[in-house]
């Protein structure tokens, strides 16, 4: 009986579990595999003891549609930088438990080991891969900016939720003459707040790859308005968009392990940005943070995520590591993870899409 691993790792994300679903579905069919799912990414391998779950059909029946994932899931720390925290010194160090880790899983007769994350997890699995693990990535995260890929399992379910967010915040901005500012998740990329921008019929959208114009946004907003300050706008607003010759709003994570500075807040800055410029009506800001990452998939999100699964566990009978799944419309492909962490996949403000959002008025304050 061969074994193969899963780990989940990073932020949470709608449609994990149908991955994982995939994965287990699919190696029943083969007949001569286990598979293992690592607590919490790659925590369970290396906590003593181990936390190590064993996935068959009963086990993952009906989770396709629950968010989260049933292996939890964390984005602090790794193999690589693993916090131990130095008694004498008074602080925590961070040591490579990385070759340990890899003779871990060859005592545990593992043959194979798939990782779903995000780029920093992909990052991760491209090291093991250099260092002789047969390892197959299979991409995650709500920001839809991995290049190697069309889309992201969980970036559909985030507009959705972002866009329902901002039908909800139309009927009340038009009922008391408001402005309001909704934040969406987005640290170096603006393709959630484009596509709910787009989706909920947003006036002002403002991402991390058009630094704004706080006179232009508010130009923008002027017209929204009649002389007697009757009417209303939205605007949508990514976490890490920043105005021309300033900063993205951030702060320094204290978690242990965690190595992002947290982001989050701009939409109060773009607040005051507005009422000090001289804009009259009223201003109301929602940052809609973890609300975009949980609760249950769209369909769309468990088709791609189902497909993601089963490739991955199609690419270790192939023996096809050192790789991720990659979607391709319309195909379900295979990357080398040195492709599939190469680069950031950032919005082209000369786009189709751009085009669209700015052929309906849509402004990005330049």
């Amino acid at each position: 009986m061969k074994r193969v691993l899963l780990s989940t790792s990073g932020g949470d994300c709608p449609g994990l579990n149908a991955v994982i679903r995939g994965v287990v579905k699919r190696a029943a069919q083969d007949g001569d595999w286990e598979v293992l799912g690592s607590v919490q990414a790659y925590n369970g391998i290396l906590w003593e003891p181990t936390e190590i779950m064993v996935l068959n059909e009963d086990s993952v029946k009906g989770i396709h549609y629950r968010g989260g994932t049933i292996l939890e899931t964390t984005n602090k720390g790794g193999p690589f930088a693993w916090p131990v925290f130095n008694k004498r010194e008074g602080k925590w160090e961070y040591v490579d438990r990385s070759e340990e880790m890899i003779r871990k899983l060859q005592y545990m007769g593992v043959d194979a080991v798939i990782s779903i994350g995000g780029d920093g997890s992909q990052r991760i699995s491209k090291r093991l891969s250099d260092m002789g693990l047969d390892i197959i990535g299979v991409p995650k995260t709500i920001d839809n900016d991995l290049s190697a890929t069309d889309f992201t399992f969980g970036f559909q379910t985030a507009v959705h939720i972002a866009t329902d967010a901002v039908d909800k915040l139309i009927t009340t901005a038009q009922s008391h003459n408001r402005t309001f500012i909704l934040e969406v998740m987005g640290r170096d990329t603006g393709w959630i707040a484009l596509h709910t921008a787009i989706a909920g019929g947003a006036d002002v959208c403002l991402i991390p790859e058009i630094p704004y114009d706080i006179n232009k946004v508010l130009e923008k907003l002027r017209t929204k308005y009649n002389s007697k300050n009757r009417g209303s706008a939205i605007i949508v607003v990514a976490e890490g968009a920043k105005p021309k010759d300033g900063a993205v709003h951030s702060a320094v994570a204290s978690e242990v392990g965690y190595e992002n500075v947290r982001l989050g807040g701009i939409c109060y800055d773009l607040s005051n940005q507005l009422k000090a410029a001289g804009f009259v009506p009223d201003i109301r800001e929602t940052v809609l943070g973890h609300i975009q990452r949980g609760g249950v998939p769209i369909a769309y999100d468990r088709v791609l995520a189902t497909q993601f699964g089963v490739k991955a566990f199609e690419c270790v009978l192939e023996g096809k590591f050192g790789h991720m799944v990659s979607y391709r419309h319309p195909d379900i492909i295979a990357v080398p993870l040195e492709e599939a962490v190469g680069q950031m996949k950032f919005i082209d403000p000369e786009s189709d899409i751009m085009d669209t959002a700015r052929g309906c008025g849509i402004s990005f304050g330049d």
